[in-house]
């Protein structure tokens, strides 16, 4: 069943990937949520040997915490999603 329009939330998750063995992965999920993802920038910080990402989502709260914590749970990446008040 599709989620009406007042079920979903806009929101940005901010994706630090200190492993680059883990970008594969980290893709691979956000291929698998890309019917969702609005935009996405992403930045590699060399100095610090990271990468930084930042996903824009219109999509249930649910399938956005979904999306996050999978992200948060690989090895060498952290995830943290902000949500808007509406």
């Amino acid at each position: 069943m599709e989620n009406s329009a007042q079920d979903k939330r806009i929101a940005v998750i901010g994706i630090i990937i200190e492993d680059k063995e883990m970008a594969e992965s980290v893709n691979a999920l956000l291929h698998q949520y890309s019917q969702y993802i609005i935009g996405r920038m992403g930045l590699p910080y060399r100095e610090r040997n990271m990468s930084i990402i930042s996903i824009v989502v219109d999509a249930p709260s649910d399938t956005i915490s979904a999306l996050s914590g999978k992200l948060g749970r690989l090895p060498g990446v952290s995830s943290q999603a902000l949500y808007t008040k509406a």
